[in-house]
């Protein structure tokens, strides 16, 4: 499981892929989702509104129907008594013969549910169909008759279709005469209407999933968009990352080789040296002891005084590679005695002010701040020509500065960027390790160099919290 975790940990340009690829796929997904939706829902109350003016407009024409066939034999009606069976047989005849396009025609019942007049469905005439429902269980000849009582009206339900025998949706109006106690009406069906209805909503629903189609081929293009110029962007880093890797391995050898040539030449220069002076001082003592010359003490002093020369140069050497009181006693103990030493050795006076930091900083810190006045130290005595330098070290709220400033001839100004020399690269990649900051100048008004390196907080560590002291129980 550890090893499956490993695998499946993302890198730190997976990490900026997903962070712009998530909220790129749920922007465009909550974008989708609410297009459908706005879609659905304009379409859905076009429909609507397409469905009820084409059932109105059906209704319009069924009312139309009635009236014309009405006022046709109206006088025949209006001119007969309640009981004249033959109006009433002409009248259902004249109705019979009353049929319209391929399914259209006139029915009629009486109040008690028995059909009078069916022209394409003949074998219902003289039969009772009170308590007829339609395959959906709506009422039909009762409803009928119940709009009928009521005056006029309208009635939709499920009937075979004359034409084909199967079941579809028709509307029927409804009108009658009370003083035969007829239903009278015709429907038609609206199939036609309801495949049309249904034609636009396939049509909304193929222009949604069209939408989401496109919204999908839109994001896809979008994430191969991130995806191939985080991969380009991820290859030139690496690149830029190895070339700069490169350059800094090849001056990492080059400092180790001029730190070895600088040490060899102090060994050989110095140590070296003086450790001659010591053997020649010892042999020339040696000869006079075997000649029994009583002035042998001379040269063995002369060879006791040039070996303390050669344990202090060692000591020295010793300090500059790692100083002992960096570890011991901080940062500024440290720094203090390379000023010191500095100012013995070149006879550049120094004056160095810090606040007590009670050895706070981390060793990552401590170390890189003391190289680089190090390195400052040895660039003023190299090329700055300077008779005076200002060292001032100080912790605050935001961290640690180092400010170092001499007064000799500057930099020129291409070197100004710390990327100009070694000894200046070195500076920044110390500093760009802590991320902090350098900063390189000229001093207002005059000659000079003024090198300040600051440190983030997080390098300082925090305060020891003291010890109560036992008091002495007296003996």
């Amino acid at each position: 499981m550890k090893r499956i975790g490993t695998l499946f940990r993302p890198s730190y340009a997976q990490k900026l892929s997903l962070v712009a690829t998530v909220p790129l796929i749920a922007a465009v997904a909550a974008i989708a989702v609410l297009v459908a939706f706005q879609s659905r829902t304009l379409a859905e109350r076009e429909i609507k509104a397409l469905e009820t003016q084409l059932l109105e407009a059906k209704k319009a024409e069924l009312a139309n129907y009635v009236t014309q066939a009405r006022n046709g034999f109206y006088f025949i009606y209006g001119n007969a008594a309640p009981d004249d069976q033959e109006a009433r047989d002409q009248v259902a005849q004249i109705l019979s013969a009353m049929i319209y396009g391929t399914d259209g025609f006139f029915f009629v019942y009486d109040y008690d549910g028995t059909n009078l007049v069916s022209p394409r469905q003949t074998g219902m005439i003289n039969r009772n169909w009170s308590g007829l429902e339609d395959s959906d269980g709506t009422p039909i000849v009762d409803e009928i008759i119940r709009i009928a009582r009521s005056g006029a009206g309208y009635h939709s339900y499920l009937w075979p279709k004359p034409s084909t025998g199967e079941e579809a949706r028709m509307i029927t109006y409804v009108t009658s005469f009370p003083s035969w106690r007829w239903a009278v009406g015709t429907g038609v069906f609206i199939d036609d209407v309801l495949a049309t209805v249904a034609s636009a909503r396939a049509d909304v629903e193929a222009r949604v999933q069209q939408t989401f189609f496109y919204i999908g081929m839109i994001t896809l293009a979008a994430l191969l968009a991130v995806f191939l110029t985080g991969m380009g962007l991820n290859i030139r880093e690496r690149r830029l990352a190895d070339a700069k890797l490169k350059k800094l391995t090849q001056r990492v050898l080059d400092a180790q080789e001029e730190e070895r040539g600088r040490v060899a030449r102090e060994l050989h220069d110095g140590i070296s040296q003086l450790l001659v002076g010591v053997r020649y001082a010892l042999d020339t003592a040696r000869r006079k002891l075997d000649r029994g010359d009583r002035t042998a003490n001379e040269p063995l002093s002369k060879g006791i005084e040039t070996l303390g020369e050669a344990i202090s140069e060692v000591r020295r050497i010793s300090r500059d590679l790692r100083p002992g009181v960096l570890d011991d006693l901080g940062l500024g103990p440290a720094i203090k005695a390379l000023a010191e030493d500095f100012s013995e050795r070149t006879g550049v006076r120094v004056d160095f002010q810090t606040v007590v930091f009670r050895n706070r900083l981390d060793g990552e810190a401590k170390i890189a701040m003391y190289r680089i006045a190090q390195e400052a130290l040895t660039n003023i005595e190299r090329h700055a020509l300077a008779s005076h330098v200002r060292i001032d070290l100080r912790g605050h709220k935001k961290g640690a500065t180092l400010r170092i400033e001499d007064n000799g001839r500057g930099l020129p100004d291409d070197s100004i960027n710390p990327t100009g020399g070694l000894g200046l690269r070195n500076m920044q990649e110390r500093v760009e390790q802590l991320e902090g900051t350098l900063r390189i100048a000229r001093p207002r008004g005059g000659n000079g160099t003024i090198i300040e390196v600051s440190v983030p907080l997080s390098h300082l560590l925090p305060p020891e919290p003291e010890t109560p002291t036992r008091p002495k129980v007296p003996a």
